[in-house]
């Protein structure tokens, strides 16, 4: 839609009569399965030991809490849930099948687990939790933004600027209701997204970043290379042999039509045959 396919590992997990199914694919349908067992389920206590709690990680040791956090999806906000799965399926496609499959599961297991270890560490003092997908699914957004940020979207909007905005609103709503642990969890799926796409070397050059990175790039090492030593001269034994073409050239066009190259093997011939003579 947006790109070409540049990895070899855009292949399909498996195949649907001949419709490709693709990781994006299964993400969705597993995210759309949980939110609609968590209708039936309603606010059944199995809900509450799938969604994050520093508090039972720490205490009752529930790390699965760590991954099934993003799955479980409340009733209420069930129209918000259909727009953050289109943005999944529209903008995790094209994520997926520029960096490759492999490379595009990292990507999201990463974005899955950074938030809830940071917020573990963030209930060692003070209690945290977190349910449901909008972070981890607006971090697949900006590692869109990140690969294709002149991209126009809606009403001709660069997505960089888009995901800026975004970004901003967030952050300013969540500043509003003082949420520092929602806060923390919005900027590190940012930054786990933007700086992922970036050490692939994917996205516009930035000033900023390539003066970072030589900063902890090795500096190149200097050889030392020995100094090659000048190549002897071998004098021909016959010197008349040697300067005859130069006295046939000074004979036909004349002294001042010699190189430089023949008036030095005209100077030692002579030096070779005074010294000769004496």
């Amino acid at each position: 839609m947006f790109g070409v396919t540049t990895s070899d590992d855009y292949q399909p997990v498996t195949w649907v009569g001949r419709h490709p199914v693709h990781v994006t694919t299964l993400l969705v349908a597993v995210h759309v399965f949980a939110a609609i067992v968590a209708c039936f389920l309603g606010g059944a206590g199995i809900l509450g030991h799938l969604a994050f709690d520093s508090a039972l990680v720490w205490q009752r040791g529930e790390f699965w809490q760590l991954a099934t956090y993003a799955f479980v999806h409340s009733p209420s906000a069930l129209l918000w849930f259909a727009v953050e799965m289109y943005m999944l399926f529209v903008f995790g496609r094209e994520v997926e099948r520029f960096i490759g499959r492999r490379a595009f599961i990292v990507l999201y297991l990463f974005l899955l687990l950074a938030p809830t270890v940071l917020l573990s560490l963030w209930g060692l003092w003070d209690r945290a939790g977190l349910a449901g997908s909008p972070a981890l699914h607006f971090g697949i957004f900006i590692a869109f933004a990140t690969i294709y940020p002149n991209i126009e979207l809606l009403l001709r909007i660069q997505a960089k600027w888009v995901a800026l905005a975004l970004a901003a609103i967030s952050t300013l709503q969540l500043l509003a209701y003082r949420d520092w642990s929602a806060m923390a969890v919005l900027w590190v799926s940012i930054a786990a997204a933007f700086f992922f796409i970036r050490l692939r070397g994917v996205g516009p050059e930035l000033v900023w970043w390539g003066n970072l990175k030589s900063r902890w790039q090795p500096k190149a090492k200097f050889h030392v290379v020995p100094r090659s030593a000048p190549r002897r001269v071998v004098e021909p034994e016959n010197v008349h042999e040697s300067i005859d073409p130069v006295l046939e050239k000074i004979s036909k066009q004349g002294i001042n039509s010699l190189t430089a190259s023949e008036r030095r093997a005209l100077d030692r011939a002579r030096a070779r045959l005074l010294k000769k003579s004496q």
